[in-house]
């Protein structure tokens, strides 16, 4: 998802080195006003391309989301009264494994939804799975006994939500909306899970026939 920033921002890049050259050989003629549009173009361009570098960072682990897919398998086992381990697979190759405490595994996730204008500069809907936690039945559990929750999602130097504060008018122009989204489902004996998203957010369901390897959010053949 970030290719087409990088390339926007090596593009303004140039641009503003260009007309900084520009602007130095302006400069050498006295030109003053050629200057000062020379200077200023160039502040410009860089700005932009540095907008587009950081915005290209500050996604990097969200997943461009063009229909549902399978964010991560979930191998569920129990590991004694009220606790389970839950495996998680993930489209990149990534596993990691949580000893979790209650009923149910809960999932939830960021979603970006960007507007029309931010898709010609390859930003769409993309998601990033956030927290995995153990989910009680009942409320009174969820105040009196362990809680386990933990990060799924990937450090980034800069997130979204720094952006948005520094760039308020430019996000409010790009970005559509940003919300959450969470899912669980009980876990009382062995099984094998998926964790679907889409633009309408997350959902878990049993996969069938042991379910594969995940490839690029799809499902893939199981390797023997």
């Amino acid at each position: 998802m970030g290719e087409p920033l990088i390339i926007f921002a090596l593009l303004f890049a140039f641009l503003g080195l260009l007309s900084f050259i520009t602007g130095i050989v302006v400069l050498k003629k006295k030109q003053v006003f050629g200057v000062a549009v020379s200077f200023m173009a160039a502040l410009l361009m860089l700005s932009l391309a540095a907008l587009f570098a950081t915005i290209s960072i500050a996604t990097q682990g969200y997943r461009a989301l063009t229909r549902e897919d399978l964010a991560a398998a979930v191998k569920i086992e129990p590991a004694g009264p009220g606790r389970f381990n839950a495996r998680f697979q993930f489209p990149d190759g990534r596993e990691a494994v949580f000893n979790l405490a209650g009923d149910e595994l809960y999932v939830d996730a960021h979603i970006l939804k960007w507007k029309p204008v931010a898709n010609y500069f390859g930003l769409h809907t993309s998601y990033e799975l956030d927290r995995v936690a153990g989910r009680y039945l009942k409320l009174e559990d969820e105040q009196n006994k362990p809680r386990t929750v933990f990060v799924l999602s990937q450090k980034k130097p800069i997130d979204m939500f720094s952006l948005r504060q520094l760039y308020p008018l430019l996000f409010k122009l790009l970005l559509d909306a940003e919300y959450g989204s969470g899912t669980f489902m009980a876990v009382q004996k062995a099984a094998e899970l998926g964790i679907w998203v889409s633009t309408a957010g997350l959902l878990i369901r049993k996969r069938t026939g042991g379910g594969g390897l995940i490839r690029d959010g799809r499902e893939g053949e199981r390797e023997e």
